[in-house]
């Protein structure tokens, strides 16, 4: 079976182990992530997921931070909104990394 190189890094993205914690802690994305945009919005779906289910202060915020920088604006913006919607609570602990991105978003934003 021949399968698209958007939808797979080495088979189906859905289905590999991500090592969240490594790359947190390293502030690197593998290029194969970066290069396309629905792996790319796969990995910020589940990157949400990651920061909401492990315990507080397996990551600092500014390791956090720095991650968030590598990838794209839109992706950014959808890694808040998505921690917003799955739970409107977090964003109290993630309040200055979300106010931080948003402030240098907000000329794009309201314009």
């Amino acid at each position: 079976m021949n399968q698209s190189p958007v939808l797979t890094v080495d088979g189906p993205f859905a289905a590999q182990a991500v090592s969240f914690a490594h790359i947190i802690k390293n502030g690197d994305i593998p290029n194969e992530f970066l290069g396309s945009d629905y792996i790319m919005h796969q990995f910020v779906e589940r990157l949400v997921h990651y920061v909401l289910c492990v315990p507080q202060g397996s990551f600092s915020m500014s390791e956090l931070g720095k991650l968030l920088e590598i990838i794209d604006p839109t992706h950014q913006v959808f890694f808040f909104k998505r921690l917003k919607e799955n739970s409107p609570n977090s964003l109290k602990q993630f309040a200055p990394l979300y106010y931080g991105f948003m402030a240098e978003f907000h000329p794009l934003l309201f314009t």
